[in-house]
């Protein structure tokens, strides 16, 4: 009888909830999308192609070598003679040394540049985030990551992005 009741009550207090819950406003936001779907980070994705395509166009090349030197020895290795295909391997092995080299510095001239960038449109972001938050008067809002799918009127990621880019 006292598991009865105990079931009663909490099935009353759950539809009570229902009314208040209904009226609660939600949202999604990528957070990611808008921010990479701004007008500053397209821009910035432009400055970047720019800044670092000839250090790239480099990266290419020396690959580009190692790869021929390296087909070359697969090639022609038993027609070279020892002191030939050292040679080979001693210019494979520093076109790969000055790839390694080259590539971990442009990775990390890329990174602080992206973490620049960021730094600087996070507050713009915050700000765009905030005055759709505020204008919608919304009660909850929750990353697009955590959600498997949503309406599309219940995602404001748009208008944080029109926020942002005005």
């Amino acid at each position: 009888m006292r598991k009865l009741i105990s079931v009663a009550v909490m099935s009353v207090m759950a539809l009570a909830c229902f009314p208040a819950m209904a009226e609660m406003k939600i949202a999604v936001l990528d957070y990611q999308m808008a921010l990479l779907e701004s007008d500053d980070a397209k821009k910035y994705s432009a400055d970047a192609e720019k800044k670092f395509g000839t250090q790239l166009q480099r990266l290419r090349n020396l690959e580009a070598e190692a790869k021929r030197l390296q087909e070359r020895m697969q090639r022609d290795g038993e027609k070279l003679s020892q002191t030939e295909l050292e040679k080979l391997e001693l210019e494979f092995r520093q076109k790969a040394r000055e790839f390694q080299t080259q590539s971990k510095e442009l990775n990390e001239s890329k990174a602080a540049a992206d973490r620049e960038m960021l730094d600087s449109l996070k507050p713009k972001l915050d700000k765009a985030v905030e005055n759709v938050l505020n204008s919608g008067n919304y009660d909850l809002v929750i990353d697009r990551s955590a959600v498997v799918d949503v309406k599309p009127e219940f995602d404001i990621t748009r208008q944080v992005i029109e926020r942002l880019n005005r």
